[in-house]
């Protein structure tokens, strides 16, 4: 057996090993080339999607990885219909009013709101068979990391790759992943953030608190992962019934 043959061998073991990826019901097939590991196929969440890349990540000898991962959407969608969402969706967002919205249309890019002030930046999209492509630049972390959940809750989105750029640039730190997080559970209709305590080191997220029920529990642990960077959720949260 040569060397890519052992290192796919030991990535689908350790895949085997972790709770949250369900190799049996959502294979995912493996391919490794000098240092490159080629991740593809379906799964049921982004736990298990994050969970799948972190664990194949940590095998040595592979370097980089090819991220071909796709969630099952929850809701049947066509592109065009994924894309309408994430428009009104970003469009409605108050935080991100300043930046001009443009998406790809029968391989098109049209604009959907035109801001006064165009230095401002831009939110480009762009869906292709349920994969949410953003790029553009915004003028902090934050507007990326909104720009990038907004996409993720639409429920036919399979994927989301964002690419937009911060000018200035920022430097990212914990601090401002816990203020992201925390802005995204209070944005959610579904989960009370009050309840719920946000801390993070290296970029790993813990959440603290208590819900009402085991759905709000998954909501929340779900909302942490969607944000841009998260390497990892450990949720602690109690519920009450």
């Amino acid at each position: 057996m040569g060397n890519g043959e052992n290192i796919v061998t030991e990535v689908a073991a350790a895949l085997e090993r972790e709770t949250a990826v369900n190799l049996h019901v959502f294979p995912l097939q493996l391919e490794f080339d000098d240092g490159i590991l080629t991740m593809e196929g379906e799964v049921e969440h982004i736990m298990a999607k994050k969970r799948a890349l972190e664990v194949a990540a940590a095998i040595p000898g592979v370097a980089s990885i090819v991220d071909r991962i796709w969630l099952v959407p929850a809701v049947a969608m066509q592109d065009g219909e994924i894309r309408d969402h994430i428009c009104n969706a970003l469009l409605e967002e108050k935080l991100l009013y300043s930046y001009t919205l443009r998406a790809i249309i029968k391989g098109k890019l049209e604009v959907i709101r035109e801001t006064v002030q165009e230095t401002m930046g831009s939110i480009d999209l762009e869906v292709t068979n349920g994969i949410v492509i953003l790029n553009g630049a915004v003028s902090s972390l934050t507007a990326k990391r909104l720009a990038g959940v907004l996409s993720w809750w639409v429920p036919g989105s399979r994927d989301v790759i964002n690419g937009i750029e911060v000018s200035p640039p920022e430097e990212d730190n914990d601090d401002e992943v816990v203020d992201a997080v925390r802005l995204v559970l209070e944005k959610d209709p579904f989960v009370n953030a009050s309840q719920i305590k946000v801390s993070c080191g290296s970029f790993v997220v813990t959440l603290t608190g208590q819900v009402k029920n085991k759905i709000q529990r998954r909501m929340a642990e779900a909302d942490a992962w969607y944000v841009f960077r998260v390497d990892r959720v450990v949720n602690l949260l109690q519920v009450e019934e």
